[in-house]
């Protein structure tokens, strides 16, 4: 609290203009150079100051009650032998904390205590690995004897330093004199939920910074658009384009004062000492105050209304909202609407983000016979009282095949019912639920459950089965686990006739490789059907299997046993231990390639993203990259890049090495698509850093779990899917919303024009700025370079603040080129954002070259009015105040009047502010120059009587009617040209459709009758009866009668409707079609 003010003061003046405008301030506090009083400098700034500083404590306070929510929260600690209630910021390494059912995992823990049978847990990664599912973990078998009473153990846990693997922990446990191997098996980590166990104790081995979870977030970036650093370059250039005014001035002070100043010392007499010289040095520092509008002070708290205002309109998006998990989309940040519209390259995960992650078994293939949906009946599974009732398959012949005792295809579903790390959790008799590491082995498991092989129960030893209605026990000696490298897992295990045998599942490039060389044959009929699946968009897997001697393996096993206890290269050791065992393989099993990977509904869905994916790909001529990143490419249906027609290239970790960057960004430029398969955390961020740093381009990165922190925050633009799999991803961006399909909306619609929008009140607000400070340049050439002002000292504080400053922001917050529909059919429109073609430095030259021709009308044509001008009764009107009346009265109307010119969409607030800041304006000025304002405060309201006397004046109006009209002549001109000639994308969009809307519409088709294609004849029996020939012969029969029936999807204008997927045709395509 104590140092928020200092600190925000501290940040708010390291902006230049701020600065910059203290310095104004001091200035005006020396008489010798000021030549307007303080209040002018003074109230803008506070309120510049003020505005900024609410801003800020606003964001402030809420980060502050998200970081105390965190912190705050409460675990139960071990201390000196009792539970007691500790907050999470105090929890220490070293320490012993209890866990109950579904509660966050506080930090990196050694598992030491559970609740369930034998020690095993049940946890949920999404929050860690953007996986919604559970996975077990277990204890250390030999380490359950000591743990009876958490109480009494004591014992040294000595494993790696932090770092961010999170599929690796290397370190040992040392309990009464023994020690034991500890792996990622034995360790829960922060991110992780408890489910259904009812308390767990664990050893805090890493906590806060040092957990993996956090050495995977990467750094929080200050992220700044592309406009504001273009706006930083600006006000540099301001800055030197003010001294070089200021000099001119100053040199003409100096001429001035030498040749003619000589002339008015009797009046106006000089200080001891003082000369030509001294007056240019004085008259240069009294210009800078003079001219100070041209450095944007009320700039930026224009833009945070601005963006603050287009923040809410995303979080107010009815089409945006979410019905079935009530989630409305939401801009957690303000400060980086506009960048939505200059997207160049997207960054996606894939799980939970494009899919649902949602598996189904699908269709095999076992021993080179294929099954799966060979009839729109699903299988009957009555039988099996222990079968899934949501299960779904379509090809009885495998029904029949397990039921009539096929070998090979009860040994088929015996591997997936024993392969697998599946914990199963049985509340009442009969009724399974499957806790799975991945959706993968999930959706196999249910299938052997439905086909017979039901997967009951397992120990760290057993694993128990019933097998078509008879229980079955086997042992479970080892288990050849999963990972990236391997793509494959095998299970050693033991039936109950004492046989040993290796069943093993993976990737089916990696089982081919070590099949038995009697399994070609096979192996080729396989392959053919893996083709059909894969075309299908079916992800595939293979299985196979080896029966094992029981001398070997206990050779194996001690072999096994050394390496799994090394400290030293464990991983590689494990990896050489498992290739001896898993070769010659067999595949009487045959293979499988087996399971759907999406939902009809979500195929759909996916369908949608593609969409959102080509467009954004092909916004631009250039075949500039779209990056994806995903966990699996073969989760993708290959139709869909086939429809799409894009190369695909998959990156490996080693090409991020910094000798290999250079060469995969190259490459992965020739792509329009780019597919990352299997990265981690760390290295998806690398990739778009990379991206950054090399192509200078706005990214834009989309997740939805933890794993996709480091990507989100590292691109310019991070957006968090609040799906299924936690809120880490959504804390961290800067949008969110519960779809996929929402960021096409989020980026053709406000993306567009929020940059739109920004731009436009960049345009308008420095040619407002720049006008009005080129008047007093040119009026110094008349006032003998005096730093005298042209207009009244009140009209300089307000014109800003009252005048200008709601028109602005009206255009800012309502202007639409044209509405959301058409930004969806023609997404041509995102393409002058990625091209920067709305602001940049050329647009900002020519708004200083129109400011420049309108300040030279705005002063010279009521200068040359005024000139030897007298009032209809005879008396000059030709003073001071008459003049500095009538040029700011001029400069008001026309600029409002290109406000009007640049506004596409009229709103009823638009009316408001433009008519309403005008009438304040006459309202302020005939207030100000009145009678009473002067005899109460002389000082402050000179201009008595000026506006009554000026403003009745015909050629006053007349003045002012002149000088709007000069002033917009060459815009309107420029425009009509350019609309004839070269017509920018919009304006080919809004003509189209105008053309579009007066077009006669086409008269409906004519029908014809349907005649017979078919040469054959009918033949007729005898014993028909009388009067069908009539009814033959008439042909009646043979016509279809044309039904009407509803459209399959009716428009309306409900949300929901506007937000489907529609046909995107290019202008030209649309002209050409009759």
């Amino acid at each position: 609290v104590f140092t928020f003010l200092p600190l925000n003061l501290f940040e708010q003046f390291q902006r230049l203009a701020n600065a910059y405008f203290v310095f104004l301030l001091i200035l005006q506090l020396i008489p010798q150079i000021s030549s307007l009083s303080w209040f002018t400098t003074v109230v803008p700034l506070l309120l510049v100051l003020s505005m900024t500083l609410a801003k800020d404590l606003s964001d402030d306070i809420t980060r502050h009650k998200n970081d105390k929510q965190v912190n705050n929260r409460k675990v139960e600690v071990l201390i000196n032998g009792e539970l007691k209630s500790e907050k999470w910021m105090n929890v220490q390494v070293g320490d012993i904390v209890k866990l109950e059912n579904n509660e966050f995992v506080t930090a990196d823990l050694l598992l030491l205590s559970s609740s369930e049978p034998l020690n095993l847990i049940y946890i949920e990664t999404a929050e860690l690995d953007g996986v919604n599912c559970t996975k077990a973990s277990l204890l250390c078998r030999t380490l359950i004897k000591y743990t009876i009473s958490i109480l009494y153990i004591s014992g040294e846990v000595r494993c790696e330093p932090p770092n961010n693997r999170l599929d690796k922990f290397t370190g040992t446990l040392t309990v009464g004199g023994e020690t034991f191997s500890l792996d990622n098996e034995r360790i829960l980590l922060r991110g992780c939920t408890l489910r259904n166990s009812d308390w767990c104790f664990g050893l805090v081995v890493f906590g806060g910074p040092d957990t993996k979870l956090m050495q995977n977030s990467g750094k929080s970036i200050f992220k700044r658009t592309s406009i504001d650093h273009l706006m930083n370059f600006l006000v540099m250039f301001i800055f030197g384009f003010l001294a070089f005014m200021c000099t001119i001035l100053s040199i003409g002070n100096g001429i001035w004062e030498y040749q003619e100043g000589n002339s008015f010392i009797s009046f106006l007499p000089r200080a001891d000492g003082a000369n030509a010289s001294l007056s240019a040095f004085l008259t240069f520092w009294s210009y800078v105050i003079i001219l100070n509008t041209v450095v944007p002070i009320s700039l930026y708290v224009s833009v945070e209304i601005l963006r603050l205002g287009n923040s809410y309109f995303i979080d107010w998006d009815r089409k945006m909202y979410h019905v079935k998990s009530d989630t409305p989309a939401q801009a957690r940040t303000t400060t980086l609407n506009e960048e939505l519209g200059q997207i160049k390259y997207i960054f996606s995960d894939k799980t939970g983000t494009l899919t649902q992650n949602i598996m189904t078994f699908n269709r095999c293939s076992v021993n080179g016979k294929s099954y799966g949906k060979s009839s729109k009946k699903k299988v009957d599974f009555s039988w099996n009282s222990l079968a899934d009732p949501k299960f779904c398959f379509h090809d009885h012949k495998l029904e029949e095949a397990v039921k009539s005792g096929s070998p090979e295809v009860q040994a088929f579903f015996r591997l997936l019912a024993l392969c697998h790390t599946v914990m199963p959790e049985e509340k009442t008799e009969g009724e399974l639920f499957y806790q799975a590491q991945s959706p993968d082995e999930g959706a196999l498991v249910t299938a052997a459950r439905n086909f017979g092989f039901v997967f009951r129960s397992r120990t760290p030893e057993t694993i128990s089965l019933v097998e078509m209605g008879v229980p079955t026990t086997y042992e479970l000696l080892a288990v050849l686990d999963f990972n990236n490298v391997r793509k494959r897992m095998s299970v050693i295990v033991r039936n109950p006739e004492g046989k040993l045998t290796l069943y093993c599942k993976g990737a089916d490039t990696i089982i081919f490789e070590r099949l038995h060389p009697l399994s070609s044959k096979l192996m080729e009929v396989t392959t053919e059907h893996l083709n059909e699946y894969a075309g299908e968009g079916l992800r595939t897997l293979a299985l196979a299997y080896k029966d094992l001697d029981e001398d070997k393996f206990e050779k194996w096993k001690k072999r096994h046993h050394e390496a799994s206890t090394s400290l030293e290269d464990r991983e590689a050791k494990l990896d050489a231990i498992y290739e001896e065992i898993e070769k010659d393989l067999l595949v009487t099993i045959s293979k499988l390639y087996y399971f759907e990977t999406f939902s009809e509904e979500h195929v759909s869905l996916c369908e949608q993203s593609w969409i959102m994916a080509s467009l954004c790909a092909k916004f631009h001529e250039r075949k500039d990259p779209f990056l994806i990143f995903f966990n699996n490419t073969q989760l993708i249906s290959r139709k869909w890049f086939k429809s799409l027609y894009l190369p695909i290239l998959c990156a490996q970790a080693f090409a991020l090495q910094k000798d290999m960057q250079l060469e995969l960004l190259r490459t992965a430029c020739m792509c329009q698509t780019v597919i990352c398969c299997r990265v981690t955390p760390l290295q998806k961020a690398q990739v778009v850093e990379l991206v950054k740093k090399h192509k200078k381009a706005v990214t834009l990165a989309i997740g939805d779990g933890a794993n996709d922190v480091s990507m989100i925050k590292t691109a310019h633009i991070g957006v968090g899917i609040s799906g299924q799999e936690g809120m880490q991803a959504v804390l961290s961006s800067d949008f969110s919303f519960a779809q996929f399909r929402y960021l096409q909306r989020l980026l053709l619609v406000h993306g567009r024009w929020s940059y739109l929008r920004m731009c436009k009140f960049l345009r308008y607000f420095f040619y407002k700025n720049f006008t009005f400070t080129f008047v007093h340049f040119w009026y110094g050439f008349f006032c003998g370079f005096s730093a005298q002002t042209v207009y009244d000292e009140w009209f300089i504080t307000l014109y800003n603040l009252v005048y200008t400053a709601l028109p602005v922001i009206g255009l800012s917050l309502f202007d639409q080129d044209v509405n959301d529909r058409w930004s969806f059919q023609y997404p041509q429109l995102y393409a002058p954002g990625q091209l920067n073609q709305y602001f940049s430095k050329m647009a900002f030259a020519r708004i200083l070259m129109h400011s420049c021709y309108s300040s030279l009308i705005l002063f010279f044509v009521p200068w040359a009015a005024m000139c030897d001008t007298v009032r209809d009764d005879g008396k000059d009107i030709a003073d001071y105040q008459s003049f500095a009346l009538l040029a700011q009265t001029c400069l008001l109307i026309a600029v409002s009047v290109q406000l009007g010119l640049d506004t596409y969409y009229w709103t009823a607030v638009n009316q408001f502010f433009l008519w309403g800041s005008l009438s304040v304006y006459f309202a302020v000025t005939f207030t100000m120059y009145s009678n009473g304002m002067y005899l109460i405060f002389t000082s402050s309201f000179p201009f008595i009587g000026t506006a009554r006397n000026s403003l009745n004046q015909p050629n006053m109006w007349l003045t002012i009617f002149l000088t709007t009209i000069l002033c917009i002549l060459p815009v309107v001109a420029k425009r009509f040209l350019f609309i004839q000639l070269k017509p920018a994308i919009n304006d080919k969009v809004v003509r189209h459709k105008v053309r579009q809307a007066k077009a006669v519409p086409l008269p409906p088709p004519r029908k014809f009758p349907r005649r017979r294609i078919s040469t054959r004849r009918s033949g007729y029996a005898f014993s028909h009866a009388r009067g069908y020939g009539d009814l033959v012969t008439s042909g009646r029969f043979l016509r279809i009668p044309v039904k009407t029936r509803p459209a399959l999807f009716p428009h309306t204008d409900t949300p929901v409707a506007d937000s489907t997927p529609r046909t995107y045709r290019t202008i030209f395509e649309e002209a050409q079609s009759p």
